[in-house]
């Protein structure tokens, strides 16, 4: 599981001072570059000739209010890997370690000139291995 934390600014919530639902994809997905800084690929992973990686499919529950000012835990997993796509698993939770917010995406590596599904590398794969959630 790779883990990071962050603070909910003010320009994330709504008027009465809860994060705003759709601002939670931009706090995983931060979480996410994170992550994949931490691989120290060779080859940039967002910006490069060879793939693109789209998310397919997405879903969040909320289950607790996240206010302004709170620190929040953001733990995330892999769920599924396969040869060309993954599955993430975000779970964050406030201070008091309360699951706030369980999302989950699907991401498939495609070629950037066909747009059709391809392998992703070694070296991201191995990456990837390591938050492999172990049920």
């Amino acid at each position: 599981m790779f883990k990071t934390m962050t603070r909910i600014k003010f320009s994330d919530c709504d008027p009465a001072g809860i994060l705003f639902f759709g601002r939670v994809y931009e706090l995983c997905h931060s979480a996410y570059e994170e992550m994949i800084s931490g691989f120290h690929l060779a080859e940039d992973y967002w910006s490069n000739d060879d793939f693109i990686v789209p998310i397919i499919k997405s879903e969040a529950h909320y289950h607790q209010p996240i206010k302004y000012g709170e620190e929040i835990s953001i733990e995330i997993s892999v769920k599924i890997l396969k040869s060309s796509s993954f599955e993430l698993e975000y779970l964050l939770k406030n201070r008091d370690e309360v699951e706030c917010v369980l999302v989950n995406t699907v991401h498939v590596f495609v070629d950037k000139m066909t747009w059709k599904k391809k392998a992703m590398k070694n070296e991201i794969a191995k990456g990837f291995e390591k938050y492999l959630a172990t049920n």
